[in-house]
């Protein structure tokens, strides 16, 4: 593979707008620009949590399976940014949601059933998981949002829909590997009581 950049600025967005990979210029704020950016921002965070996981696995040995789970989703998320970018290409596959559904099946089947509303916290690692989780929320509303202006096609709309169901499960995971009891949502008193 050549050089895919061979200057980082080009000064052609300095108006705001910016290039798509079919040569459409589109305004920085369009829904397509937006879906790609939350895309990236997840990645990028998703990045942190694998870095932060590498650091904490010489303690916690069974934090290695995350990692292996977790890492090929980065890829993943470019190739979903790439089509977001080119809406004529196609990377992701319906195996791909496959893969996420099985992890997220054998994970659940060890974390349990869920009994109580969890909050984000336990450690910098399940609070990590958890804003990973929110961000691919995001990440799918913006895509949904551009979903309702130009239609997209193939599984990224679900791939995305399940990487925000496996962080979540991930969260827990790593709680009960890391042996850290999850923070349960405490509901405010009532007026009165």
């Amino acid at each position: 593979m050549g050089f895919r950049l061979s200057k980082i600025y080009t000064r052609t967005g300095d108006k705001g707008e910016t290039g798509l990979g079919d040569g459409r210029r589109v305004a920085k704020d369009h829904p397509r620009i937006e879906a790609i950016g939350e895309v990236d921002t997840l990645n990028s965070q998703l990045g942190l949590l694998l870095a932060s996981l590498a650091v904490e696995v010489a303690e916690y040995p069974a934090l290695q399976e995350l990692i292996e789970v977790l890492a090929p989703c980065q890829h993943r998320l470019f190739d979903l940014g790439g089509e977001l970018a080119m809406p004529a290409y196609q990377a992701l596959n319906a195996l791909e949601v496959e893969r996420l559904e099985a992890a997220i099946d054998a994970w659940n089947e060890e974390v349990g059933p869920l009994e109580n509303f969890i909050l984000p916290g336990g450690s910098t690692l399940i609070a990590q998981a958890h804003v990973c989780r929110s961000l691919a929320r995001s990440a799918e509303r913006r895509c949904q949002q551009l979903n309702a202006v130009e239609p997209l096609a193939g599984p990224g709309l679900a791939y995305i829909n399940r990487l925000s169901d496996l962080l979540f499960v991930a969260a827990r995971v790593i709680a009960r590997r890391q042996g850290v009891a999850e923070v349960l949502w405490v509901a405010a008193a009532k007026p009165g009581s």
